[in-house]
């Protein structure tokens, strides 16, 4: 897995921040004021979240005037995506030789 990859992973495994993508991704843009009441954590617990997010290309933040809006990126979920299905491939490829390996035995 390269540097990228590893980011995107680390970022979505924590509960509250895959939460906070998810909310981005079902709601659309969204200040962090309303993504902490959403979050149930305070705000700044969230603009770490956030910030952690942002650094794996899964948000990006728009200012206008002293609020900040997030929005979700997904189309960064490509490499997560290319992923599962090389694994898909991977462990589908070994359940086939699997499954012809038994046949040949019971013949």
């Amino acid at each position: 897995m390269n540097t990228h990859q590893d980011a995107l992973f680390r970022s979505l495994a924590d509960p509250t921040r895959r939460a906070i993508f998810e909310q981005l991704c079902r709601q659309g843009e969204q200040t962090v004021g309303t993504l902490t009441g959403f979050a149930g954590v305070a705000q700044p617990t969230v603009s770490k979240h956030l910030a952690v997010l942002k650094q794996a290309g899964l948000v990006s933040d728009r200012h206008e005037g002293r609020q900040t809006h997030y929005s979700a990126r997904v189309q960064a979920l490509a490499p997560l995506a290319d992923w599962t299905k090389e694994m898909t491939n991977f462990w589908e490829a070994r359940l086939d030789a699997l499954e012809n390996l038994l046949t040949r035995i019971d013949q």
